[in-house]
């Protein structure tokens, strides 16, 4: 079996009319990071004075556009419309049109046939060119001509407009695209691209101090736990029980929620009585949101009293009343996690006010796909309907759907605005469930691939043109998926600006002040995940619930010993100067190479004379490493790597555990197995820990006088090396340099033996005696 290649290659499009080179050539079109499509674009406006076989007008009014063996259909009205309106746009390829005219009909539906009404035939080299930013061509009207062409006879009248141009005109997205005709209905809405706005996000803050007078039920006269329930929409939180058992309870906590503008469901406050096994409701306040205190910067939020009583009551009217003490507020000063902390698009805080100036503006060419797999089966053949998603920033887009295609080719181009270039940009691509002839009263929309760019790998004002592979994971391994190709330019018109972005705070100031808690942000995630899902599912033609979440990263991440044994083997590489300087010494040390030690010392006595050196020494060093790794620079944009992620040397009960459920399904000797690995991983990360508290211990040690000897033998060691040093007996440079000669002399005077002071470190207590 050939081996799948995960590389990542290098293309060359024909972008930007053939006058784009990896130079970073700067054009002035605004689709010239794709490949330029000619399409024919008709547009039926509307009808006129139509043929009538009764008095109430012509019924379900349609017309119907065929070229060769393509055909559209406008939708039809169902009722008698003398004057009917579409207002509908049409695109058919130029390189698939095989005809030399294009035939325009009217119809009527009819239970069994179309009733024909008339026709109008346009020749394709009659049809004029237009090109952006060019007017739209005006429509004109048409006389439809009946069956009987001799006789010249109107049955009415058609506005239409035809004109050949690219997928830069500005009627593209939402046109009817003749690669989609097997899809009929209401199905069209989901091939189109659109574009999607997130909604602004705020963290909404419930600190909940205290309540004054609560009214118990008449049966009791004693108060047992009490706690407040909050709800936003669907999220509900609650306090814990107060100490306080009186009838003025205290919390003073806080309860975090993340709302999300236009605000459409008011905060709602329960005080609750827990007895038994049943709650009891003692009084109940409603918030709207439009009235909450928005604060952006650290200062506390003044408390107010707020009135107590049921819901859909004006407690306003009420004169007497629990109350309840708190401090709510919009804390826009915070940026809203919707995404992972490590793939961040965004940095920004909530309110407007706080934001940075953008520094630059990316540009993303979604060119084509190419080898997707097929997805599912169609009439007895296997298909793909693929459309590709990018996210950056609250900006989404989307691209229309390549109906029946393994190799898509879209040509789409977006621009976001840039703000920090420690960004990410996420692109994923989809299969379309929602089209005709797909089963199950849920469908939902598989991703054939995801991967993410960082911006500040790029390059600015280059061009970036490459082919990425589509890489999944699945229980029974890593697999391809194809790939895609795209073509990116991050312009940045000022380096000043850019240069500037690197010295500020990554996140607003609030996060750094007041900041919130691991368990907090992680919460609030999945509020701001299930929210943002929400609002983009409701949009026409919908952003689908699982596309949001699967581009967010909405799964909870659970033990893999895949990611585990990558994780270990990130940090090794991590360390690789320390580890690599490590070996260097021991080098020294063993006087392998007698020459490069003698210069060693002598570099080293230089140094210890003359202290004025060792910076300079430092930098240098670093400067020539610098240099000399610049020539080895990555070159391409970051992609995935299934060899850091070890996907190529997991096996498949590693692959089956990554992949079981939550709890797991697996019982009996699988089950036994798995935990007895995982026991094993964790013992030698806990041994690996207490080792590394155990130096450290043993560092404390010497001051510690748990070992009496071993603190007074190093106390005693301070206090003679500072005499010597003080007396001036031995200068402190030659103390320095004989060290130095004494860790790196050589083999023959006892090297591999562990010196005194190491033998006396080793011995000094830890913790270790004392615990189970």
């Amino acid at each position: 079996m050939p081996a799948v290649d995960y590389s990542l290659k290098v293309i060359k499009p024909n972008i930007g009319g053939g006058r784009v080179s990896g130079s970073g050539e700067k054009l002035t079109s605004s689709f010239d990071l794709v490949e330029e499509m000619h399409f024919l674009f008709l547009r039926v406006v509307k009808a006129r004075d139509l043929a009538c076989n009764n008095a109430g007008g012509t019924r379900y009014p349609f017309v119907e556009i065929k070229i060769g063996n393509y055909k559209g259909t406008t939708k039809y009205f169902e009722s008698s419309k003398p004057n009917p309106e579409w207002n509908q746009v049409f695109t058919f390829e130029k390189v698939r049109i095989q005809s030399l005219s294009v035939e325009i009909t009217m119809r009527k539906k009819e239970s069994v046939n179309d009733e024909f009404i008339g026709k109008i035939a346009f020749k394709m080299s009659d049809i004029p060119t237009r090109v952006p930013p060019d007017s739209p061509l005006a429509p004109q009207w048409y006389k439809l001509e009946d069956k009987d062409m001799a006789n010249g006879s109107s049955v009415g009248e058609l506005m239409l407009a035809l004109w050949f141009g690219t997928q830069a005109d500005e009627v593209f997205p939402d046109a009817w695209h003749s690669d989609v005709a097997p899809v009929s209905g209401d199905s069209i809405m989901n091939t189109l691209s659109k574009v999607y706005i997130s909604p602004r996000l705020w963290y909404l803050r419930v600190n909940i101090i205290e309540a004054q007078d609560l009214v118990l039920p008449s049966d009791r006269n004693r108060i047992t736990d009490v706690y407040v329930k909050a709800s936003l929409g669907d999220m509900k939180l609650r306090t814990k029980v107060s100490a306080d058992k009186s009838l003025n309870p205290r919390w003073n906590e806080d309860l975090m929620f993340v709302a999300a503008e236009p605000f459409y469901d008011p905060l709602i406050l329960t005080v609750l009585e827990k007895n038994n096994d049943d709650e009891i409701s003692l009084g109940s306040c409603v918030i709207h949101l439009s009235k909450v205190y928005i604060r952006w910067r650290p200062e506390p939020v003044g408390a107010k009293w707020y009135n107590l009583g049921n819901v859909g009551v004006e407690v306003e009217e009420l004169k007497f009343s629990s109350k309840l003490n708190m401090r709510i507020s919009l804390d826009g000063g915070y940026h809203v996690f919707d995404e992972p902390v490590n793939f961040i698009s965004d940095y920004r805080a909530t309110f407007k006010g706080l934001w940075p100036p953008a520094i630059g503006v990316l540009e993303l060419g979604i060119i084509s796909a190419s080898g997707l797999v097929p997805m599912k089966s169609r009439d007895g053949k296997e298909t793909t309907d693929a459309y590709c998603v990018a996210k950056f920033g609250p900006k989404w887009v989307r691209t229309r759907t390549a109906v029946d295609s393994f190799s898509p080719k879209w040509n789409e181009q977006y621009t976001w605005e840039v703000y920090d270039p420690y960004t990410v940009l996420l692109i994923g691509i989809f299969y379309n469930c929602h089209l005709n002839g797909e089963k199950g009263p849920t469908p939902k929309d598989p991703s054939i691939g995801k991967l993410r760019i960082r911006l500040s790998t790029l390059s600015t004002n280059r061009i970036y043109a490459y082919s990425y592979p589509l890489i999944v994971l699945q229980p029974s391994g890593v697999k391809k998926m194809g790939e895609i190709q795209l073509a990116l330019r991050f312009t940045c018109p000022s380096h000043t600006s850019l240069l500037a972005t690197y010295a500020r705070p990554l996140f607003p100031k609030m996060h750094y002040i007041h900041p919130l808690s691991v368990p907090q942000l992680d919460s609030l995630r999945q509020q701001a995940v299930s929210i943002v899902s929400q609002r983009l599912s409701r949009a026409d033609p919908p952003l689908r619930k699982e596309v949001v979440e699967c581009m967010l990263d909405a799964g909870h991440r659970l033990w893999s010993p895949r990611r585990a044994k990558a994780n270990i083997q990130r940090l090794m590489e991590a360390i690789h100067l320390v580890t690599e300087a490590r070996k260097l010494f021991d080098k020294i040390k063993k006087w392998n190479n007698p020459i490069a030690n003698v210069l060693v010392i002598v570099l080293y006595s230089t140094v210890v004379f003359n202290p004025n050196l060792v910076m300079p020494t430092l930098l240098a060093y670093c400067f020539l490493i610098g240099i000399w790794r610049y020539c080895k620079r990555p070159r391409d944009p970051t992609h995935v790597d299934i060899k850091l992620s070890l996907a190529d040397s997991t096996n498949a009960d590693e692959w089956d555990e990554e992949f079981d459920t939550f709890p797991s399904s697996k019982q009996g000797d699988v089950l036994r197995m798995r935990y007895d690995r995982l026991r094993s991983i964790a013992g030698k990360v806990v041994v690996m820990v207490g080792e590394l508290a155990t130096q450290g211990e043993r560092l404390n040690a010497l001051w510690s006088w748990q070992d009496r000897v071993a603190s007074a033998i190093f106390l005693a060691f301070c206090v003679t090396v500072g005499v010597i040093v003080l007396s001036g007996i031995v200068p402190p440079r030659c103390v320095l340099v004989l060290v130095g000669l004494y860790v790196m002399r050589p083999p023959r005077f006892g090297v591999d033996i562990p010196s005194a002071p190491e033998n006396i470190f080793r011995r000094l207590p830890t913790k270790t005696d004392c615990m189970l």
